[in-house]
């Protein structure tokens, strides 16, 4: 019967139980290449003990190259991003992900920003729509996988080129999926996390990324904190800058004033633990009563806080740094509410990832890793002396295992990263999203019922006119205005996707209006979905309306007015018919939230079995 499902919820059975089964198969591949890890180091290593007992002991090679410790602050930043990334992946496995990551998260992440961002962001929105089991669970492992890359290789090539990996994937997500941190948005603002959270997971591992000279003397650190004090002060001055709603407390009744106060409310009815939820709302009292206040002390606190990373005594750039941890954590409990609450939180939000990096400056300039002479001059040495990959694999044990273990994170990426990219090349929606909510094709094996009618052009048509063709029969009210025209729509990108095999199929509809039974209704439909260039669209109806009943009768269609009389209600099914008559599959052709995704899944998911009776007979 008509009337649109109003959509799918986050927690279809059908959906979910897929996800985790994919989960699943990709997490024994994941520990498939796992033991080839485990069984790739006890074999180097054993080589290694064999070079190591025929030489004496003697590698002949500067040991210093893997000796010397990682810089502390390096090491912060990738053990720190490492974890988080695991963590972010882990988040991407929650069961709302597959169908809430585009409508809850995507697509309003854009929804404020021009045009331009929002078609960029839609790109990502669709790939996930229309895959929502091949997309979420390719996440999980692309961020596993880059976080154990991160973690797995401390140091030289293999750990930089872990910190590019986070750079380029950090970048995707910032522009697809975070809509550039929404820093084209008219709201932007330090306290909801700009210029984006995954922004700061690009600039660690551009950090990582960096040559580990670059990490010796005070140089990096004072860059770093350089750069976040300017970024703090230019975040006061926003914060400052009057008309956007930052200085009133409660909203007003033109809706204009309360920003921040909407947000935390917003925020606090987020699914989470009580004590959490109490304390947000609580400070959404407090934001709403003493509005100019609190965004003044915002203001203040940004602004010393970025002075105090600009200053060049110790102390301050210390104090500026205890500062802005301490607001990084209030922001992050009680305005981001931790970010990652409700089911389809993808990672901790900003505020996190932004005290590390101004910590990891920190640490970098008070621990900066002293180069004395006798380093440099091993270290040329053994550059002046070429020392290959292969003599390291071949001595060097901590060499081996991060190269073993980059190698092993690499190809966790890849169980993510290829499905991904095999989905994004893919036009078609997944098909699982039909039987979400309508079921798979029935299978049949029945005669089908003879008929007469008449097409819309008012030629007598019967079963025997579609002899030697698969036909595929529905019902449609011509003057439609909800289901129907988007059940025509899908029968006719299922065609284009029958490419050749079309001509030897018909698609048929019958009338399934009482009231307007003349061909000239069925023509003005046609023209009105665009049907007319179909040469294999046949729709019937009868030359009364008696004629009519029996071809509704002969097939198990129903047609009936709906309480006062404004709506038609008619079936909602597709049967699937053989060359020799026999009908073959069934099919529900309720269209449910009538998304691009679900009607591209359906005419897919049609176009598959109509496929398949082709291919049998």
């Amino acid at each position: 019967m008509p009337g649109m499902h109003t959509g799918l919820s986050s927690d279809n059975p059908t959906i979910v139980s897929a996800f985790h089964r994919e989960l699943l198969h990709e997490g024994l591949v994941v520990l498939a290449i796992l033991a080839v890890v485990l069984v790739a180091w006890n074999v180097l290593r054993a080589r290694q003990l064999r070079e190591v007992n025929a030489t004496d002991g003697s590698t002949h090679l500067p040991t210093s190259l893997y000796t010397d410790a990682e810089p502390a602050a390096r090491k912060l930043l990738r053990v720190s991003f490492g974890i988080i990334w695991i963590f972010d992946g882990i988040l991407q496995a929650q069961s709302s992900m597959p169908l809430g990551m585009a409508p809850q998260v995507i697509r309003p992440a854009a929804a404020s920003s021009p045009s331009w961002v929002q078609h960029l962001d839609n790109t990502m929105a669709t790939i996930w729509s229309y895959h929502p089991i091949s997309a979420p669970s390719a996440a999980v492992w692309i961020q596993i996988g880059i976080g154990a890359w991160l973690l797995a290789a401390p140091r030289g090539n293999w750990s930089r080129l872990g910190g590019m990996a986070s750079v380029v994937w950090g970048l995707v997500v910032w522009v697809f999926g975070e809509a550039f941190g929404q820093i084209f948005a008219p709201g932007l603002t330090w306290l909801f996390g700009a210029p984006g959270a995954v922004l700061f997971y690009c600039a660690a591992g551009a950090l990582v990324a960096l040559p580990e000279r670059a990490w010796a003397g005070l140089r990096l650190g004072r860059a770093v904190l350089w750069m976040m004090g300017a970024f703090f002060i230019g975040m006061a001055v926003l914060q400052a800058w009057p008309g956007r709603g930052f200085w009133h407390g409660r909203p007003g009744l033109d809706g204009r004033g309360g920003t921040l106060t909407r947000m935390v409310r917003t925020m606090a009815k987020t699914p989470q633990p009580h004590p959490l939820a109490s304390s947000v709302a609580a400070f959404g009292s407090v934001a709403a009563a003493h509005g100019w206040a609190v965004n003044l002390f915002v203001v203040v606190a940004l602004a010393a806080i970025g002075a105090a990373f600009l200053a060049r005594q110790p102390r301050v750039v210390r104090l500026g740094v205890i500062g802005g941890m301490v607001l990084c954590l209030a922001d992050w409990v009680l305005v981001e509410d931790l970010g990652f609450m409700g089911g389809v939180g993808t990672d901790p939000n900003s505020m996190i990832p932004m005290a590390l990096i101004f910590l990891a400056g920190y640490v970098a300039l008070t621990r900066a890793p002293a180069v004395d002479g006798e380093t440099v001059v091993s270290i040329a040495s053994a550059r002046a002396a070429k020392v290959s990959w292969r003599q390291r694999l071949r001595v060097s044990p901590s060499y081996a295992f991060r190269s073993i273990a980059a190698l092993g994170a690499i190809g966790v990426i890849l169980v993510g990263a290829v499905p991904m990219a095999a989905a994004a090349t893919q036009p078609s929606a997944d098909p699982l999203l039909t039987q979400a909510i309508n079921g798979a094709p029935q299978a049949e094996n029945a005669p089908a019922p003879a008929f007469r009618l008449i097409d819309q052009y008012g030629k007598p048509i019967s079963l025997a006119s579609f002899s030697g063709k698969t036909v595929v029969i529905t019902q449609l009210d011509d003057t439609c205005i909800s289901a129907c025209p988007i059940i025509a729509q899908e029968f006719r990108i299922a065609d284009r996707l029958l490419g050749w095999r079309s001509s030897l199929v018909d698609l048929v509809a019958i009338n399934g209006n009482p009231r307007f039974i003349a061909p000239e209704f069925l023509r003005a439909f046609d023209r009105q979905e665009q049907l007319t260039t179909l040469r294999n669209w046949f729709y019937l109806t009868g030359s009364s309306l008696a004629q009519l009943e029996h071809a509704w009768h002969a097939f198990g269609m129903v047609s009936q007015y709906l309480p006062g009389g404004a709506m038609i209600a008619h079936s909602e099914f597709a049967l699937i018919i053989n060359p020799e008559g026999r009908i073959r599959y069934v099919l529900d052709t309720d269209p449910g939230p009538a998304s691009e995704a679900t009607q591209s899944s359906f005419s897919a998911t049609l176009a598959d079995t109509i496929d398949k009776v082709v291919a049998s007979s």
